[in-house]
């Protein structure tokens, strides 16, 4: 599964961790975030967010 990486603060969303303080499992293709998932770190929505 594909990193992806955000353009404003430089957080890498790593598919094999998910965002679990976000309630996002680990194993949760970016593509299979929620629509409304934003940046844990800054807040940003998915499309800020390029593969890493």
């Amino acid at each position: 599964m594909t990193k992806y990486q955000c353009g404003p603060c430089g957080y890498v969303y790593d598919p094999e961790v998910g965002d679990p303080d976000s309630g996002v499992a680990p194993g949760t293709a970016f593509e299979d975030l929620p629509e409304d998932w934003v940046c844990p770190i800054c807040g940003v929505t998915k499309d800020m967010f390029e593969p890493a």
